[in-house]
Order: C-alpha cells, then sequence, then structure tokens
C-alpha cells in the first residue's frame, strides 16, 4: 500500500517508510527533520511539465496525469527510481509518498502511486 502525505506533515520517528518525491527540497522544511526518508528526484514531474500544471492545477490534473505518465515511461532515470522505490514497498509492505504540494491526493503522486501500483502488477 502507498500511502500520500505532505513532507510537512511526516514524523520521521514514527517507524513509518518513506520516500520525498519532490524535484526540490520542501521550503523551510529541516533536513534532520526527513532523516531516514529517501529522496527520489527523477520520479518527479520535469520542471516544465510542474510550471504547466501549477497555472491551473484544477483543469489540469486530468491531462498532468497523462502527461507525468508518458514522462515517467518515456525516462531511463525515472524507471529506475520506480524500481528502487518497487523494492522498498515489497521490503517494508507499506510506503508513505511525501510532497510539499498541499494537496498530495490531487498532485503528482496520486499519478505515481497509479503508476506504482499498475506496473507493479504487472511486474509481478
Amino acid at each position: 500500500m502507498y500511502h500520500l502525505q505532505r513532507a510537512y506533515d511526516f514524523d520521521a520517528e514514527s517507524g513509518k517508510h518513506a520516500v520525498l518525491l519532490d524535484r526540490l527540497w520542501p521550503r523551510g522544511l529541516r533536513k534532520q527533520r526527513l532523516e531516514g526518508v529517501i529522496w527520489e528526484k527523477d520520479a518527479t514531474p520535469s520542471n516544465e511539465l510542474r510550471g504547466w500544471f501549477h497555472e491551473d492545477p484544477q483543469e489540469r490534473f486530468d491531462s498532468f496525469g497523462t502527461r507525468f505518465t508518458q514522462e515517467l515511461a518515456d525516462s531511463d532515470a525515472a524507471q529506475e527510481a520506480l524500481k528502487r522505490i518497487r523494492a522498498l514497498h515489497r521490503k517494508f509492505g507499506s510506503l508513505t509518498l511525501l510532497t510539499a504540494a498541499r494537496d498530495p491526493d490531487h498532485s503528482h503522486l496520486s499519478v505515481l502511486a497509479k503508476v506504482l501500483k499498475q506496473r507493479g502488477k504487472a511486474a509481478s
């Protein structure tokens, strides 16, 4: 199971295993606060796609999902990052995906979680 959560709300001492999935480190968040959390920049939207999405997130969410899924499929670095994330998920049984976005359910994390689940089933 993949859990989506804001990085600012994550408690590293909770015993949950997590991956930070933002291209930039969350503003104002000390690195010690996410000690033990793995940062996977390569499984995040490109700066261009992220900027386009942020212009109108409500109207562009569906198109964003399609475009981000394609970016993930086309990038060798993203595919390697997805393999590492899936390996962590298999190892721990559950994984928290973190972002600085205010609404993780309507961000790249929800798209990424779908990709991880779909391809994870196909790879089994």
